[in-house]
């Protein structure tokens, strides 16, 4: 077990289904109200994140899109559970037209981590960076009506021909001008655009690809984020 400064817990803890096993980190508020209901935030790890450790993808660069959410101040303002899973096999794929094995065993921990605690439904958010922004794309486009609002850092996406199916959910995609994905990025925003959805894009000039101490630095993305529901 994990406990960030300011309480909580940050267990450890491994899901088991046909598809294979896949371990995770589960931060649960310090003195939860079981009588209320919760907003809980995803996040999918980048490639720097894979393993089967169950801690490398709250390390590391990491640190930034998982420990934003559990800071005392952050707690005080807004009580959040934050779901962070660990795959060894990347998330999206290119061939994939459907859940990656990873992401299905995603959607299944988020309906157990659901049942256990207090979620409010209405108030799930996807975030990803990097790696793990093709997994919050993917979840997105094939569940869209599973989140409230979804956040892409630096995001690697597959099959931006999908965007349709995500248009009216709220999302923010933040990438750096010198980035490589830059231009795969600005088609999901164009395309998103087409489908009468306008996300936010924030772009940092003079940036590459690593820019997450920057993104979570926002002070408008918190209140942000926790101002959307379904």
């Amino acid at each position: 077990m994990v406990k960030p400064l300011g309480g909580g817990e940050f267990s450890a803890r491994m899901h088991s289904s046909p598809e294979g096993n896949l371990p995770y980190r589960l931060f649960v508020p310090a003195e939860y109200d079981s009588t209320k209901r919760y907003p809980l935030i995803l996040w999918l790890h980048g490639a720097s994140g894979s393993g089967e450790d169950n801690k490398g993808q709250i390390t590391g660069d990491q640190v930034p899109g998982t420990q934003t959410w559990v800071t005392p101040q952050q707690q005080a303002e807004q009580p959040a559970f934050v779901l962070v899973p660990q795959t060894n096999s990347g998330w999206g794929s290119p061939e994939a037209r459907d859940l990656t094995p990873p992401l299905a065993m995603v959607m299944q921990i988020l309906d157990a981590v659901s049942a256990e605690f207090p979620i409010d439904p209405r108030r799930v958010y996807a975030l990803g960076q990097s790696m793990g922004g093709s997994g919050v794309w993917s979840l997105v486009t094939h569940h869209p009506q599973r989140f409230a609002a979804a956040v892409l850092v630096c995001p690697v996406i597959y099959h931006v021909e999908h965007a349709p199916k995500a248009a009216g959910l709220p999302m923010w995609i933040f990438i750096g001008d010198r980035d490589n994905l830059m231009a795969v990025a600005l088609e999901v925003k164009d395309r998103l655009g087409k489908a009468g959805s306008e996300p936010r894009f924030t772009i940092y000039k003079g940036a590459g690809h690593d820019i997450w101490t920057r993104v979570f630095k926002e002070p408008e993305l918190p209140r942000w984020l926790f101002a959307q529901a379904r």
